[in-house]
C-alpha cells in the first residue's frame, strides 16, 4: 500500500488568508512549513488512486503529485473520491473535478444526500461521476486491489448544518473513519473524531499505521490565542494533549506507525522546533506534512 499526504492543515490551512497569528507569519516568512488542507491519496499498486476528502486545496495538491498526474492526453490515475464527511474542507474540492473525469465518489448515504443538496455539487455530471453511497462496516473496492471500510466516529453535523443546539458526540453516519486493507496490510485514516472511547482504540490496535485528529493541542487553545470563541471539544476535535486526550486515549495500543493529520493553525505541532512537537515524538507520534509518503 502506498499513501500520500495531500494536506496536512485544518480548514483554512496554514498559513491561514485571514490570519496574523504567529504560526501563520512563520509560514509566510518561510519559517515552518506551509500546510494545505487536509486530504490524502491511498493506492495498493501505485498506478490506481483513491483519494481520500476533496479539500479547496486539490488543484494545487494534485499539481504537486506526481503519482496523480495524467499519463495521457487526458485522463487521471484517480479511480475514486471518498468523502468522510460534508465539511466544507472536504468536499469543495470536488468542483475541482468537474472536468469530464470519470470517477466514483463514494461517501455515506447521509453525506450524499448533503452534497445532492447543493444545486453547484451537479457539475459532477452524473454520466461521469457516479454516486456510491456505502453501507457502514461492510468493506467495499475503492481502488483496484484496494478495500476499505467505512465506520462511525464521534462527531457532529458540518458547520453550515448545525442548529440551536449541536451535539458533538454523535455516533453515526454524519462523521466517518476509513479502514484500508492491501496486500496484507491494514491503516486507518480518522481526520476528525470529537473523543476517543474504547471501543474505538480496540478497533485500531494492531494498524500498519494509524492517521488521526490532531487539530488542536489543547482544548481551549484558540480561545486563549484569541483566535475564536470555540473549544475543540465544541468543533468536534479531541484534543492532543491532556488526561482526555488522543495522545493519552490511544497510548499502550500496538500500532506500526501512529502519525497526526488535520493540524490547526493554531496548534503548536506546526513548529518543528516547538516542546509540543519533541513530546509528541517522545509518545511515538510523527506530525504529517504535505507531500509525506507512507509505504506500511
Amino acid at each position: 500500500m502506498r499513501i500520500v499526504i495531500l494536506g496536512t492543515g485544518a480548514g483554512g490551512g496554514l498559513p491561514q488568508w485571514n490570519c496574523g497569528c504567529a504560526h501563520c507569519d512563520a509560514a509566510r516568512d518561510g519559517r515552518i512549513p506551509p500546510m494545505t488542507q487536509s486530504s490524502i491519496a491511498v493506492s495498493a499498486n501505485g498506478t490506481d488512486w483513491a483519494l481520500i476528502n476533496a479539500s479547496p486545496d486539490l488543484r494545487q495538491q494534485l499539481s504537486a503529485t506526481p503519482a496523480l498526474w495524467p499519463g495521457q492526453l487526458r485522463g487521471s490515475p484517480i479511480r475514486s473520491v471518498l468523502v468522510t464527511n460534508g465539511d466544507i474542507d472536504h468536499v469543495a474540492g470536488l468542483l475541482t473535478l468537474r472536468e469530464g473525469q470519470v470517477f466514483d465518489l463514494f461517501a455515506t448515504p447521509a453525506i450524499h444526500d448533503v452534497l445532492a443538496a447543493n444545486p453547484m455539487v451537479s457539475a459532477l455530471a452524473a454520466d461521469k461521476v457516479a454516486r456510491r453511497p456505502v453501507v457502514m462496516d461492510q468493506p467495499f473496492q475503492i481502488a483496484p486491489g484496494l478495500q476499505a471500510t467505512l465506520f462511525a466516529v464521534p462527531g457532529k453535523v458540518p458547520l453550515y448544518l448545525e442548529g440551536d443546539t449541536v451535539d458533538t458526540g454523535l455516533v453515526g453516519e454524519q462523521t466517518v473513519g476509513v479502514e484500508f486493507t492491501a496486500n496484507g496490510r491494514r491503516v486507518y485514516y480518522i481526520p476528525g473524531c470529537a473523543h476517543v472511547p474504547d471501543w474505538l482504540a480496540a478497533r485500531i490496535s494492531g494498524a500498519d499505521v494509524l492517521l488521526f485528529d490532531g487539530t488542536l493541542w489543547t482544548d481551549d487553545e484558540m480561545v486563549r490565542a484569541g483566535l475564536g470563541p470555540k473549544t475543540g471539544r465544541r468543533m468536534g476535535h479531541v484534543s492532543v494533549f491532556g488526561p482526555e486526550g488522543s495522545m493519552a486515549g490511544l497510548a499502550g495500543l500496538t500500532v506500526g506507525q501512529r502519525i497526526y493529520v488535520h493540524l490547526n493553525n493554531s496548534n503548536p505541532l506546526v513548529d518543528p522546533d516547538s516542546p509540543q512537537r519533541a513530546e509528541a515524538a517522545a509518545a511515538g507520534w510523527q506530525i504529517a506534512h504535505d507531500g509525506m509518503e507512507i509505504t506500511p
